[in-house]
């Protein structure tokens, strides 16, 4: 009886053993289906994460392209815009210029001689031509700072030159194109008072009540204004002075 008692007891410690290798087999099966599904969960997690932030790059690239065609039109229309003004400076320039000595040479009943002769300037008209068609040049070319230096050195050599109240004049302009509304004033009054009677001191005014309004100095914008419509009313430059006080 004992040995079979020994042999039925090796067989259920056999038998535990196969079932416990069996249990362990499918423990470790399970551990790794879970630790591969976890493997795959964090896969996906981070595809579509760099998913996420591909689109998120590629947004950006766009906006940066809109935003860049934006700044590049708006540059375009204000090179343009800048362009128009000076254009139209000069051709105004170049118009009134025209007019200035030859109308004070042939006033009626003035003596032909007598009138060359207080109308021959001191100086060299071809050389004073140059030079101020240089600092002309210069504000054309948007080098306002080169202009102003050129238009100063200009009125300061040629005070009484046909040309001075013109040069004058675009002194006060290549300030304010610097945004120099202090020095723009302080330019242009010298035109409003020194050649009060030049065809630029109206204009001066004009450009002078600008500053003014600028630096929020309305009063003394709205009295230039008046005292430009009031010294030349039938001027150009008086009818926007007009408009101007209306809207005040």
């Amino acid at each position: 009886m004992r040995p079979v008692r020994i042999a039925l007891l090796i067989a259920a410690l056999g038998a535990a053993q196969a079932q416990a290798g069996v249990f362990d087999d499918d423990e470790a099966r399970r551990q790794i289906a879970d630790h591969r599904i976890k493997t795959e969960a964090r896969f996906d997690q981070q595809a579509k994460a760099q998913l996420d932030l591909a689109n998120q790059i590629q947004q950006q690239a766009e906006e940066i392209a809109r935003l860049r065609g934006q700044i590049e039109t708006l540059t375009y229309e204000l090179e343009t815009a800048k362009k128009r003004q000076q254009d139209f400076y000069l051709d105004l320039d170049t118009r009134l210029r025209k007019f200035e000595a030859p109308a004070a040479s042939a006033a009626d009943g003035a003596d032909p001689a007598a009138t060359a002769a207080q109308a021959k300037p001191a100086g060299d008209p071809a050389r004073e031509a140059q030079e101020y068609e240089a600092a002309l040049n210069q504000f054309k070319a948007g080098k306002y700072k080169d202009a102003a230096t050129g238009f100063a050195a200009f009125v300061q050599k040629h005070p009484d030159s046909q040309l001075a109240p013109n040069a004058q004049y675009w002194l006060g302009n290549a300030w304010y194109a610097q945004r120099d509304c202090k020095r723009a004033i302080e330019a242009q009054s010298v035109v409003t008072t020194k050649y009060a009677d030049s065809p630029k001191a109206p204009d001066a005014w004009l450009a002078m009540a600008t500053c003014q309004q600028e630096m929020g100095s309305a009063g003394a914008a709205k009295r230039s204004l008046e005292t430009l419509v009031a010294k030349y009313p039938n001027v150009p430059a008086a009818e926007t002075a007009r408009e101007r006080l209306k809207k005040k």
